[in-house]
């Protein structure tokens, strides 16, 4: 293998590299996406649940979460 093959090789190498890595952060950014709008929706449905129980203990609850 001659030197030129060699550093060919070698940028090829590292921009499959670069390449995976950058895959792999938009992959990880998606995916804190995600887990921020579950959160999100289990303090929604956490909250619902809070009112509804509130209401069922005075007394005004009309026996539907919607």
């Amino acid at each position: 293998m001659t030197p030129q093959e060699f550093e060919t090789r070698y940028r090829e190498q590292i921009r499959d590299i670069l390449n995976q890595l950058q895959s792999a952060m938009a992959t990880s950014s998606q995916l804190e996406n995600t887990i921020t709008d579950i959160g999100a929706a289990v303090q929604l449905l956490s909250r619902d649940v809070e009112r509804y129980l509130a209401e069922q203990q005075s007394g005004s609850g009309g026996g539907s979460l919607s």
